[in-house]
């Protein structure tokens, strides 16, 4: 018998042996590089997780909304970093986790928003967004709106510029190790660039930000950086093995489901993780077009060669089987895990972990959704 029978399903399943090498492993390539790492909790959304990942260094963290601020601060983290442009409309409560000792930064790329923060108030500290080649948010490292951006907080009494950050969001595009680091270099460049243009204009510049997994973990020279963040890494999932990036066996995050029909004549089994239980996220089909919305594995975790999730109702998860003998091996009842394809929107749909060590639950742990 599975050692996961009698848990209701779909279930968030966490390894934590996984975990941990996952975080030993990003701790020492920043380590090797000379700079900090302020890991991007995200992803886990997860107080346990980011005591663990933050074990034994500062506990700066990033985080990517208000409402995983204020969870962190009730856990005791009070260094952060929400990385999101900031909305005029949420200064005030972002002001109001200043107000309870947290050491806030907020970030922004306009003037206008640099303006809104100077006037407000607050004692914000700005990070300026530099736009690294991703085409997301930021502004041109050579362009005035740093410069601009950096003279409107220059006027207020209560903000000041913290320094500058940049997201290589692009680096998830390539699986070629040569053109990531090629990007990560990009990404290093770009930011210390801008960081150089402040300090040469009289600004004081004390955080470079620059990171994501694979540009942390296949950087060659942060000089100028004072901080990586990276998120994924503390699970890992689908999309960063299909790029090289990881390899199965550090995929830390997974999906309890049941089988719940056999419709022999479309050769498939349907599972009760669907769309909203494993996310619509297809990232690892660019690289590996078999995976569809998640590989599946036994209830101990090994992939089942040729099997996965091919298609999602909102409920239902449709397998079809490359041999009818598997109808036999996965009778309506029996359990499988289902890797993701991004951990971070899998993991949005349920409010907590089921840990396992050794293979067996051994703890729950909270997570915070919402916004």
């Amino acid at each position: 018998m599975s050692r996961l029978a009698g848990l209701e399903t779909p279930r968030l399943i966490l390894d934590r042996s996984r975990l941990e090498a996952n975080i030993a492993r990003m701790a020492a390539a920043v380590d090797a590089l000379g700079v900090a790492l302020r890991p991007h909790l995200k992803t886990a959304k997860s107080a346990a997780v980011g005591e663990l990942a933050t074990a034994g260094r500062t506990r700066g963290i990033t985080v990517s909304t208000l409402q995983e601020a204020e969870y962190f601060a009730d856990h005791g983290f009070t260094d952060i970093t929400y990385a999101v442009g900031i909305a005029p409309g949420k200064l005030d409560r972002a002001a109001a986790l200043i107000g309870r000792g947290v050491d806030l930064k907020i970030i922004a790329d306009t003037v206008d928003a640099a303006r809104a923060v100077a006037d407000h108030g607050a004692a914000f500290k700005l990070l300026i967004e530099v736009d690294c080649g991703d085409r997301r948010g930021g502004t041109a490292p050579e362009g005035e709106t740093l410069l601009a951006m950096a003279e409107a907080l220059a006027t207020s009494k209560t903000a000041r510029l913290e320094g500058v950050l940049t997201h290589a969001g692009h680096s998830y595009g390539v699986a070629d190790p040569d053109e990531i680091q090629s990007i990560a270099e990009e990404e290093r460049a770009a930011v210390v660039k801008a960081a150089d243009r402040l300090r040469a204009a009289g600004h004081e510049i004390r955080t470079v930000s620059a990171g994501s997994t694979p540009t942390a973990l296949f950087s060659r020279d942060a000089t100028g950086l004072t901080e990586y963040r990276a998120g994924v890494f503390v699970f890992f999932d689908l999309d960063q093995q299909s790029r090289g990036i990881c390899q199965r066996e550090e995929l830390a995050l997974s999906v309890l489901a049941s089988v719940i029909g056999h419709n022999r004549e479309a050769g498939k089994v349907l599972i009760d993780a669907g769309g909203l239980a494993l996310s619509k996220d297809r990232g690892a089909n660019a690289f590996r077009p078999e995976v569809g919305y998640g590989e599946v594995c036994d209830a101990a975790g090994s992939p089942i060669p040729g099997v996965f999730v091919t298609s999602v109702s909102q409920e239902h998860g449709h397998v079809v089987l490359p041999d009818p003998a598997l109808f036999d091996r996965l009778p309506v009842g029996s359990l499988v895990r289902v890797l993701p394809n991004h951990a971070c929107m899998t993991a949005a749909a349920y409010p907590e972990y089921t840990v396992l060590e050794d293979g067996a639950p051994d703890a729950v742990w909270s997570r915070c959704n919402g916004w």
